[in-house]
């Protein structure tokens, strides 16, 4: 058998906490080492923490992931594959698409390197299942679909870089409404249309606290996107509707528990006494198996050569030009955080 794979991580915030678990958790990967400008007290006294990335790069592991903020992220990759390392880095790796191309570039001039970006969403159960159901054809093809993705509040840090734009580079979309974009892109591929309002309803930031979207693609499907950070009531809800039925994924077991329990509930059309309220197989999902999942995956490609399946920078770079053509559709929004911004540089 193979030596396990030597991992390091960069950033030990609560996503290097959950990545750093479950390289634990697996059998062919072993965590040595990690950096942090502020490191945790505890978690991580079984490797060596180090001064900063580049020390990481250095510590003879196989791979690094890259857990920094998103103003970070793209130098990290860049030098760890240039370092000849595999490289897993969270989304959006970076602010803008300057900087997912600056990291496909490093991708571009060191292939047989495995890199992957973290959209763990696609691993959950209920997106799983719902993935098999619609391309089983059972339902026939898809016609709509209709996402809510919401939270209340961050970490109730002044000072937390998410609302900072200068690191961040786009607010609750960005941050978090880019995994239903990219759930909508799994289920139907590439949009060629978008309309859209974004605004800051509540939040003393510079950034959107809501976004509402409608995305056509070229078959003229519609996706309705509803990005959320006044979501007092956490949520999340993907609905396909098809032409013989539906399947709706709803609630999703994050951590903290706080979102409902994650249920896939379908349905067919049905006609004479159940129009409008047929008969609905639900199924319970009490489980997050994403974190392991992604790893897995990630693993395996390093193993076997394989090209990354979920997660990939071509995949990254059109879910990111769909949260810009999402900005870009709103002129006021744009116009208005500008305000913003000259108002907070001065």
């Amino acid at each position: 058998m193979s030596a396990p794979l030597k991992i390091g991580i960069v950033g030990l915030g609560k996503m290097g906490g959950i990545r750093a678990k479950t390289v634990r958790d697996c059998d062919d990967t072993v965590l040595v080492s990690g950096t942090d400008p502020n490191p945790p007290a505890q978690g991580f006294q079984d490797i060596k923490i180090l001064p900063d990335y580049r020390a990481v790069i250095d510590s003879d592991v196989d791979a690094v992931i890259v857990c920094a903020p998103n103003r970070f992220i793209p130098e990290v990759v860049e030098s760890a594959l240039d370092a000849g390392k595999h490289v897993f880095c969270e989304k959006p790796p970076g602010r803008n698409l300057a900087d997912i191309e600056r990291i496909m570039e490093a991708e571009k001039r060191n292939p047989g390197l495995a890199l992957k970006v973290g959209f763990n969403h696609r691993y959950h159960y209920g997106i799983m299942e719902a993935k098999k159901i619609v391309e089983s054809g059972k339902y026939g093809e898809i016609l709509w679909m209709r996402g809510v993705y919401g939270k209340a509040e961050g970490s109730g840090n002044p000072n937390e870089w998410r609302d900072d734009p200068e690191v961040a580079g786009g607010g609750i979309l960005f941050d978090q409404g880019i995994h239903m974009l990219d759930l909508f892109r799994y289920f139907c591929g590439d949009f060629v249309e978008i309309k859209s309002m974004c605004t800051t309803a509540f939040w003393d930031i510079a950034l959107e606290d809501n976004a509402f979207a409608l995305l056509r693609d070229k078959k003229g499907r519609i996706a309705q996107l509803h990005s959320s950070f006044t979501q007092w009531k956490h949520r999340f809800t993907l609905e396909i509707f098809m032409q013989d039925g539906y399947v709706i994924v709803d609630g999703m077991p994050s951590g903290t528990r706080s979102y409902r329990d994650e249920w896939i509930i379908q349905g067919r059309k049905h006609v004479g006494f159940a129009i409008g309220n047929p008969p609905e197989e639900k199924t319970f999902c009490n489980t997050d198996p994403s974190w392991d999942l992604e790893l897995a995956e990630f693993v395996d490609c390093i193993r076997t050569g394989k090209p990354i399946h979920n997660g990939t920078t071509k995949d990254t770079y059109e879910v990111m030009k769909m949260v810009f053509g999402i900005y870009d559709a709103d002129p006021q929004f744009k116009q208005e955080q500008a305000k913003k911004l000259q108002s907070r540089n001065r």
